[in-house]
């Protein structure tokens, strides 16, 4: 290279690095329409797409070199072509000074672009020759170059190119036929005003415990699966993130329900399989060595505790307002955080911080956020956007009325290390994109700022390796000093900083359709309702109360967007689980009873199979016909109940029959509060023998009777008699010499009667004497018989 002797000796002028780029710049032009090309200065023309090379940048070192360092590059070079590649180098070379972040972000966008290289190769000093590239195979590179042979002006960021300059039987002219665009910030004395950055380090995990507890006295608890193990065992995501986070200055922010599952490992567990059936869990070392490393990784250190199981807040503002309760589980989860951070960790947290998915806010969410205690929102740049005429990034702290503060973190600083970056190559460009970021915001103005960053809640093993790198960078750089997260909320304000809440309307579709729906909220709801009515019988409620409360705030949990079936089978597994233990408490089935007597004694059995007592029940046995049949004198009877644990005792009820047939009687539980407990329980009652009462009334029925009939007889007879009498003599009963005598009342009332069926009637000489008495024409007496 023609210009390799300027690098020896001395650094150059900045007026002479100033004409040296531009001679580079001139010379990038081809005289001859790319078939005569430059000196070995100028850069190659670049290849088609047919033929390129892969250049991978695994590490540079150090990401922000400073007066008197060595930068390392290493990597490789991969022939992606078909034709092999001859009298190839890889180079390096300086592009221009990027002055905005958004001119960073367009070099990042073609880190492989072949087109528009800028710059000349340092010289042949600092290259790597291969003789032949073979195509697929990949050959490694390292080239070291003093910083102050790189030619860089004043303090900034730098495009930083590593190509491959080749031949190939098919072009065989020398061209540019890979190469890799990165960035390198150069602040080479410390900066006037340093940014105060805070970093937030998420230690966050799925849902991993269930509702259940296995049987006896200890309440084991049971694990949805075993990953919680492999997370934090060594090498794994969790341990990774402890490891990692243990030296760097960050902010914890740590979900409570983590704690609270890891420090559940360290005892007895069960872990369910597929097939439903549990094992028990084999990891107590491994959770009590993590503890014990996370301890110490926190130990003096700020630690932002979320509500326990991280409830998704944007949820629960779209969907779950309108229903009754659901912010009650919010304020229950931020109770038990700070507890839960200080009994596992022995640290005290700070909850006054809420932290929506990905920073996005709208007032609604804002207000369900607040709802529960905490008065500082972390939301992200990209969503509480600047409206104004700011020429730089103002600081995160933000008053948005109500006395609520938005934290807004930087986006661009935020999602620098998602992605997949489990190769070295795309690490290390994340790690000098997200340093060229931070440095060209620090030279945006020389106002003092506090800045926040806000990663994915739950990055993976590459991506905090990738983290811990850029942030061990920051904090060794010239222009960044670490600062808590409360401390960057009490930060002063920028006037000019945007303050109005995006509206609803303006909440990105992508995460509104990963929300829990309406219907999950229903369902915990319903949950609940059932744990409350449960609870009131128990005589040790924790033992219940604790654990299902527990689970119905991970069923709000943010970890389960995107998992719609994942979560909805653990909400109905919660739901079922507590049905059966409700179901434990419960009446026998009865068959048919038979009632002998006026009264007899039914007994009803209340059978509990909890470990635990339950009282303050109420047994309610009521008879569907309470005339033939009563319980207690009335239609239903109520005793309380007390029943101790893994017993079955039984509540005799007194009943009265007043007559023969089949009743059915209906037992149902009811808690002390009147609310129904458990399914009823039905039998039929049959009464076979009456009461003496029922029969004293029956026989003096059947005495007046009697009576009336013996009554009617006699009366009968006595007419029979007189009939004769009056056949045998026409005078009979007449006075010859004056008028009748005064009839026997008796005797008159006998010929009223007579006359009414026509027996005193004279008979006609033809008519034949009656053998048989006459007809009567009028209704029969009771209990006559009649002849037709």
């Amino acid at each position: 290279m023609a210009e390799a002797a300027d690098f020896q000796g001395t650094a150059p002028s900045p007026a002479r690095r100033w004409l040296r780029r531009t001679g580079a710049l001139l010379a990038g032009a081809p005289l001859l329409a790319g078939v005569v090309q430059l000196p070995a200065a100028a850069p190659a023309r670049a290849a088609s797409s047919s033929d390129t090379v892969s250049v991978s940048v695994n590490s540079l070192t150090p990401s922000a070199p400073t007066d008197g360092d060595t930068v390392t590059v290493s990597g490789t070079v991969t022939n992606q072509g078909k034709h092999s590649v001859t009298d190839a180098h890889v180079g390096l070379s300086v592009g221009p000074s990027l002055t905005t972040r958004s001119a960073i972000d367009s070099v990042a966008q073609r880190s492989a672009d072949p087109q528009g290289i800028f710059g000349s190769e340092l010289g042949d000093k600092y290259v790597e020759n291969f003789a032949k590239l073979t195509p697929g195979v990949a050959e490694p590179f390292t080239i070291s170059v003093p910083v102050d042979q790189l030619d860089l002006g004043q303090d900034g960021v730098y495009e930083f190119d590593v190509s491959l300059s080749g031949q190939t039987s098919a072009q065989p002219w020398e061209q540019v036929l890979g190469i890799r665009r990165t960035f390198l910030p150069w602040q080479a004395a410390e900066a006037g005003t340093r940014t105060k950055t805070t970093f937030l380090w998420p230690l966050i995990s799925t849902v991993h415990m269930t509702a259940k507890t296995g049987p006896g006295e200890h309440q084991t608890p049971v694990f949805l699966n075993d990953d919680l193990a492999q997370e934090i065992s060594p090498g794994g995501r969790l341990n990774q993130l402890v490891a990692l986070g243990k030296g760097l200055d960050v902010t914890w922010v740590i979900d409570p329900d983590l704690l609270a599952s890891v420090d559940a490992m360290t005892r007895n567990y069960q872990v369910q399989g597929d097939d439903g059936t549990t094992a028990a869990g084999t990891h107590q070392a491994v959770a009590k060595q993590f503890l014990s490393d996370l301890q110490k990784a926190v130990a003096d250190k700020q630690v932002v505790a979320l509500p326990f199981g991280d409830p998704d807040l944007a949820s629960l503002a779209h969907n779950g307002t309108s229903v009754t309760g659901s912010l009650s589980h919010l304020k229950d989860a931020t109770d038990v955080a700070a507890t839960t951070v200080q009994t596992v960790l022995h640290v005290t947290s700070n909850t006054d911080f809420a932290w929506p998915v990905d920073g996005a806010v709208d007032p609604s969410i804002i207000k369900v956020a607040t709802s529960a205690g905490a008065d500082k929102v972390i939301a992200r740049s990209d969503s509480l956007q600047e409206t104004g005429d700011l020429s730089y990034t103002p600081s995160a702290a933000r008053p948005v009325g109500g006395g609520t503060t938005a934290v807004v973190a930087d986006a661009r600083l935020s999602t620098a290390f998602k992605g997949d970056l489990t190769k070295a190559g795309r690490a290390t460009l994340a790690v000098q994109k997200f340093l060229a970021q931070s440095l060209a915001l620090n030279t945006q103005t020389t106002k003092q700022r506090s800045i926040v960053v806000a990663p994915q809640r739950m990055p993976s093993a590459s991506q905090a390796q990738a983290m811990a790198q850029a942030i061990t960078a920051l904090e060794g750089s010239n222009w960044s000093q670490a600062q808590e997260l409360t401390a960057a909320a009490k930060a002063k304000p920028d006037p000019g900083a945007a303050t109005k809440i995006p509206s609803t309307s303006a909440y990105p579709s992508s995460l509104r359709k990963k929300e829990l729906p309406r219907t999950a909220f229903e369902q915990i709801a319903r949950t609940q309702d059932k744990l409350d009515n449960f609870q009131v019988i128990l005589t040790d409620k924790s033992r219940v109360v604790t654990p299902f409360g527990r689970a119905i705030n991970r069923e709000m949990s943010t970890s389960w967007r995107g998992t719609s079936w994942a979560a909805g089978s653990f909400r109905q597994g919660v739901e079922a689980w507590l049905d059966e233990l409700i179901d434990q408490v419960k009446l026998i089935d009865k068959s048919e009873t038979k009632l002998s007597g006026r009264s007899a004694t039914i007994p009803v059995t209340v059978q509990n199979n909890l470990v635990q007592g339950v009282d303050r029940l109420v047994l309610r046995l009521t008879s569907t016909m309470p005339t033939r049949l009563s319980v207690g004198g009335k239609a239903y009877t109520e005793q309380p109940v007390d029943v101790s644990g893994g017993h079955s005792q039984s509540v005799k009820f007194t009943t009265s029959a007043n007559a023969n047939g089949r009743v059915t009687v209906i037992a149902q539980l009811y808690t002390e509060d009147g609310q129904e407990y458990g399914a009823p329980v039905s039998f039929d009652v049959k009464v076979t023998e009456v009461t003496p009462t029922v029969m004293l009334v029956i026989g003096g029925g059947v005495l007046l009777l009697v009576l009336a009939g013996f009554r009617m007889y006699t009366q009968r007879k006595r007419a029979a008699a007189r009939q004769a009498e009056k056949g045998g003599s026409d005078t009979a009963g007449k006075n010859p010499d004056g008028p009748e005598n005064p009839e026997d009342p008796e005797d008159r009332l006998q010929k009223e009667s007579d006359a009414r069926s026509g027996a005193g009637d004279p008979e006609q000489p033809s008519d034949p004497t009656p053998d048989t008495a006459s007809e009567s024409v009028g209704p029969s007496a009771a209990g006559e018989r009649v002849d037709r």
